[in-house]
């Protein structure tokens, strides 16, 4: 499938600071892809220049086939970490100044707001200017018009930031409920958590540079280390460790099973399979645990930082 969003070969630098280095990249349509990185990466770069707030020094930006340029505007919604509403203006005044700014009529604009407050159970917030609302609640009506435009592509920057653990969870179903219609949404967040549990495809950027990506559990194979931890019930928990650590790379493992068994994490020697590993640990004793330690999305962002 045609990717929704395409980033080819985007230099940007900022004096003799670059901050982006040739970064490709390809968004799939109806997707969630999280654009992961550190701070000062480049990630903040790269969605100025997507949303043509700045422009790239070279390479080029294709968004639904078509190289970006300014009617595009009108198919992105962007929540930036830092929020950008008027503080002393009305809730709905505000929300219909900038839907309409989005090219939305007054009627659709009021349409829209009214589905939208009805869902977040925000009706009662319309003539509250934006200083009488806490950060969470501010941050419905941020998110509400990124969103009620119904654009092709949306980005969101740290969308959860301010949110108490409700609201984040019915912010999270919103955004699950967008991409479920079609919406293609860049995340790009510090929580790792988030990713895994949201995101279809990422990238890594660090130091301007791309390192990762692809399909979230294709790279996550990429990191795999044949580890395994595993329980096991015997009547000799010493023996049964010195006997496998002549075999295998052996270390204590500190999962919840049962409180009696001997508990390791096990990593396989190149050339030797998880079936002959769990072959040796049935002689052992009566195995009660063995799952494959298949490395998470934070693991595998530490791993890769820290080699550059």
């Amino acid at each position: 499938m045609e990717p929704i969003l395409e980033v080819k070969n985007v230099v940007k630098q900022y004096g003799n600071y670059t901050a982006l280095n040739s970064v490709s990249l390809q968004v799939p349509r109806g997707s969630i892809y999280g654009l992961l990185g550190p701070n000062g990466a480049g990630k903040t770069s790269l969605i100025r220049i997507i949303n043509q707030i700045t422009m790239p020094d070279s390479g080029e930006v294709f968004l639904d086939g078509e190289k970006l340029n300014p009617s595009h505007i009108a198919n992105i919604g962007y929540m930036p970490e830092e929020r950008g509403l008027y503080k002393t203006m009305k809730v709905g005044e505000q929300a219909l100044y900038l839907a309409q700014l989005k090219g939305l009529t007054k009627k659709q604009a009021k349409d829209q707001l009214e589905y939208w407050f009805d869902r977040l159970e925000i009706k009662g917030w319309w003539d509250k200017k934006i200083q009488e609302l806490s950060k969470g609640m501010a941050q419905k009506i941020q998110f509400v018009v990124t969103v009620l435009h119904q654009p092709k592509l949306l980005i969101f920057d740290e969308p959860f930031s301010g949110f108490d653990p409700v609201n984040a969870n019915l912010i999270k179903d919103e955004i699950l409920a967008l991409r479920d219609k079609g919406t293609t949404i860049i995340f790009s967040t510090h929580r790792m958590e988030s990713v895994e549990e949201m995101c279809d495809h990422i990238a890594l950027i660090h130091k301007s540079n791309k390192l990762i990506e692809g399909e979230l559990n294709d790279v996550k194979k990429q990191y795999r280390t044949n580890t395994f931890e595993v329980g096991i019930l015997s009547g000799n928990n010493h023996q049964v460790t010195g006997e496998l650590s002549q075999k295998y790379q052996v270390a204590p493992a500190s999962f919840k099973t049962l409180d009696d068994e001997l508990k390791l994490q096990i990593t396989l020697p190149e050339g030797v399979t998880s079936r002959q590993l769990l072959s040796d640990l049935v002689q052992k004793g009566d195995v009660t645990y063995f799952v494959e330690k298949i490395p998470s999305v934070n693991d595998i962002f530490i791993q890769t930082v820290s080699k550059r």
